[in-house]
């Protein structure tokens, strides 16, 4: 029987698209759908070619419980928060436990936490001038970044790398072992690299 993947987002989509990309052909594992708080995101674009359903939501189905009971109903084997920014309510991290991950942009629990995603995450780590910085895959728990930590990679940074550099670097971290990741935990693959 074949794995099933739920995938969120809230903008462009691009890790999302990746992740099309990467499973477009598995014969175990299926993309179910996207969802999106965003009705006028470009990854509700980005899926087309790939035949996968995209739906847009409220707020109010958000906290409600609406989306929940959808989620219910389609059980997938994993949630994968692909740059979506609202924080999970406990409902749903309660009803699917250790099967809702995330990406971070940072190597955690450096640069996270409400209001640390996307560029405000490479501003930080450039203003502090750091040596490193990569990303983390991590559960979802109740709180902004705090699940327990499944993979991460780093990547050096000089002294000339501008935020939009950094966010390169990163971009092509995420792109390199997101979907990776994620296979190795729906065949239940030991993930030790940190």
């Amino acid at each position: 029987m074949k794995k099933k993947i739920v995938l969120f987002a809230s903008g462009n989509g691009s890790n999302v698209e990746r992740i099309c990309e990467y499973f477009k052909d598995n014969n175990t594992v299926i993309i179910d759908s996207v969802f999106t708080n965003n009705p006028k995101a470009k990854v509700l674009e980005r899926i087309i070619p790939y035949n996968v359903s995209g739906f847009s939501f409220t707020k109010e189905a958000f906290t409600s419980g609406a989306l929940l009971d959808t989620l219910k109903n389609s059980n997938p084997d994993l949630i994968v928060l692909a740059g979506f920014l609202w924080k999970i309510p406990t409902e749903m991290v309660d009803c699917f436990p250790k099967r809702i991950i995330n990406i971070h942009p940072a190597l955690l629990p450096k640069y996270g936490g409400k209001g640390m995603y996307g560029h405000f995450v490479h501003e930080a780590v450039v203003s502090n001038q750091e040596n490193e910085t990569g990303i983390t895959i991590h559960y979802v728990n109740e709180k902004y970044d705090d699940g327990a930590i499944i993979f991460q990679k780093a990547v050096t940074i000089s002294s000339t790398d501008t935020p939009s550099s950094v966010a390169q670097k990163v971009h092509q971290l995420e792109h390199a072992y997101f979907p990776t990741v994620i296979e190795q935990l729906l065949t239940n693959e030991v993930i030790n690299e940190k």
